[in-house]
């Protein structure tokens, strides 16, 4: 993965585009020395958006049985709860 200043990255956009785009290449982006964002192809953001959804569902399985084992309780018994 290429590393490379926010500076030259305008100077050099669309150069950069077709490295991600066509070769499949990720590119970090910095600025002083410091990380600050990726450009990476589209098919690499789908993954993550797929793998980040997986997740959710998977938490959002894990909540349900935790609240069908546990119980759960009424919003207003929860802010009774919450009450200084």
């Amino acid at each position: 993965m290429a590393n490379l200043a926010t500076l030259e990255a305008g100077d050099n956009f669309s150069d950069l585009v077709d490295r991600v785009a066509t070769g499949k290449e990720r590119i970090i982006l910095t600025r002083a020395g410091k990380e600050l964002v990726a450009i990476v192809p589209v098919e690499d953001l789908e993954l993550m958006e797929a793998t980040e959804e997986r997740l959710d569902i998977e938490d959002a399985r894990a909540a349900r049985r935790e609240a069908e084992e546990k119980g759960t309780i009424s919003l207003a018994a929860l802010r009774r709860e919450m009450e200084p």
